[in-house]
């Protein structure tokens, strides 16, 4: 794959004055939509760390407050119904977004429809399932919170005219309402376990947060709701969320089938390391989460506008990866100073996983947001097909190998999937992109960790004796200012271009910034 046009130097959603058809509006308040999507990413992560420092006091009170075993059947409730629950997310939200039928009130109540349908069906295995995990676990307690765990399903279902937000990128709007559940939820878990209420303090702090959730959508909703059900739009829908569906379900397999592997083989100590390596390299997806939720909108607006769409993918990723990349390649390099200073000698048999993972989560990382452009223009089917084929990869070569070399083992597994994973998403962005070249993509992600990786190794040239503390503070103390250093080198422009955006001055890598419509964003 080759390039030979230099990759975009405009904004990171392209020149709004390349347009020509009406067909979305979006109230930018007089702003480009470049700059509106910026601070969108801003304002979102206000909300997000916010939120999630709400969750974490949450979690700690409730720890002091509440004993072990009223944690344990909230844990075993949240894994087993949680990942059932999980089939219902099959991309009925994301097709809303995607489309622009020309009356959006009869678009949005369609989809509320079959938001509705999905709850019911979905709700049906769940409620089945209680009988069973109760029976595996031998806790027939489980079941009467487990029931009303389920009318969080109907609850999230009324939270759909959040979408209506969303789609417009009313993220202020969207996330303020959206926050009503988890304050309302945190107040009234603490009340009841101060009260003594045990486990059900958990429970119906969820359930009281969804519901004051909805009430708060319903009061707020710009549509009707409405019951609009179409054959059509559900020929439509399901075309659009099969494959998502199928992509949800290799993801459950994946989890619990690793899981399931190393319970029998290693025991519990075993899943605990894959808890562990999971735990921090979804550290690394914090910035995708925050990039891709805030940019999946406006692509959808500028789905038609292929060299846009391009650009804004080249973009968003490269600044992902200022992140993503130096996080992963840190673990790789102080998996070993992170389990002795830390963590404990106790997870020294998870070094080995930890480091290939760290590396995996770094590449993996390499076009993350690949995903969002294929829905966004409602082509779906390629999720499917590289989900498939690398859970299969993955199951296929990590656990034989688990059973060969342990953790060590199941991690190349994970990083073979990881490559197969890449592979094709290569080859589909090539498609999509004509031209795109993904090795350069690549090798641009790469580049600016290196140098900082370089002086780490050597330093350890010179290192002797007992590794300390201290050696181990000077080797991250360099890698980061290194890391900083190079990454201003190598993205500066670009770096400069995003602070740009956000403080409200000028692209230093394209031309003024010009509002998009008056008030509304035109493509």
């Amino acid at each position: 794959m080759t390039d030979p046009s230099p990759e975009p130097a405009d904004s990171v959603l392209g020149d709004p004055r390349a347009a020509s058809t009406v067909t979305r509006s979006i109230d930018t308040r007089g702003l480009s939509l470049r700059m509106f999507a910026a601070r969108g990413v801003l304002v979102n992560t206000v909300f997000d760390v916010g939120i999630s420092g709400l969750g974490l006091l949450r979690g700690l009170v409730l720890a002091a407050l509440l004993t072990r075993s009223d944690y344990g059947v909230w844990g075993v409730l949240v894994v087993s119904l949680g990942v059932l629950a999980r089939l219902k997310v099959v991309g009925v939200s994301d097709k809303y977004l995607q489309q622009d039928e020309a009356d959006q009130e009869l678009a949005f109540q369609k989809a509320f429809t079959l938001e509705l349908l999905m709850t019911a069906a979905a709700m049906v295995p769940i409620a089945a399932a209680l009988p069973v995990v109760a029976v595996v676990y031998g806790h027939w307690d489980l079941v009467p919170p487990g029931l009303v765990l389920l009318t969080m399903l109907v609850a999230g279902a009324l939270q759909a005219p959040f979408w209506v937000y969303y789609r417009d990128m009313n993220f202020v709007r969207q996330r303020s309402l959206s926050a009503i559940e988890p304050v309302v939820g945190f107040v009234v878990a603490i009340v009841l376990a101060i009260a003594g209420a045990g486990y059900w303090a958990l429970a119906i702090g969820v359930v009281a947060g969804a519901w004051a959730g909805a009430l708060a959508a319903i009061i707020s909703s710009p549509f009707a709701l409405r019951w609009r059900y179409d054959r059509g739009s559900l020929r439509l829908y399901a075309s659009f969320s099969g494959p998502i569906l199928v992509a949800t379900v290799c993801t459950i397999l994946l989890a619990n089938g690793t899981v399931i592997a190393a319970n029998a083989h290693l025991g519990l100590a075993g899943v605990g390391a894959i808890a562990l390596a999971g735990t921090i390299t979804a550290f690394a997806t914090r910035v995708d989460d925050l990039v891709s939720g805030t940019l999946y909108p406006a692509i959808c607006a500028i789905q038609t506008r292929l060299d846009l769409l391009r650009e804004s993918f080249v973009k968003s990723n490269r600044l992902a990866l200022m992140w993503a990349m130096p996080f992963g390649a840190g673990l790789a390099l102080f998996a070993g100073d992170l389990v002795h200073f830390a963590l404990g000698e106790k997870w020294r048999p998870a070094v080995g996983l930890l480091q290939i993972t760290g590396i995996v989560a770094a590449i993996s990382h390499i076009g993350f947001n690949w995903d969002d452009y294929f829905r966004a223009r409602a082509h779906t089917m390629p999720l499917a097909i590289v989900t498939v084929a690398s859970t299969v990869t993955m199951l296929g070569t990590g656990i034989p190998l688990m059973f060969v070399d342990g953790l060590t083992g199941l991690a190349v597994g994970i990083a073979a999937g990881a490559v197969v994973h890449l592979v094709l998403r290569a080859w589909y962005l090539s498609r999509l992109f004509e031209g795109f070249a993904f090795v350069r993509h690549a090798a641009r992600a790469v580049l600016p960790t290196l140098p900082a990786v370089a002086v780490v190794l050597l330093m350890r040239q010179f290192e002797h004796g007992q590794r300390t503390f201290a050696f181990a503070l000077g080797d991250l103390t360099a890698y980061a200012l290194v890391t900083v250093a190079a990454t201003w080198l190598f993205e500066g422009a670009l770096v400069r271009e995003a602070i740009g955006y956000l403080v409200g001055g000028r692209s230093l890598m394209s031309e003024p910034e010009t509002s998009v419509g008056a008030p509304t964003f035109t493509r």
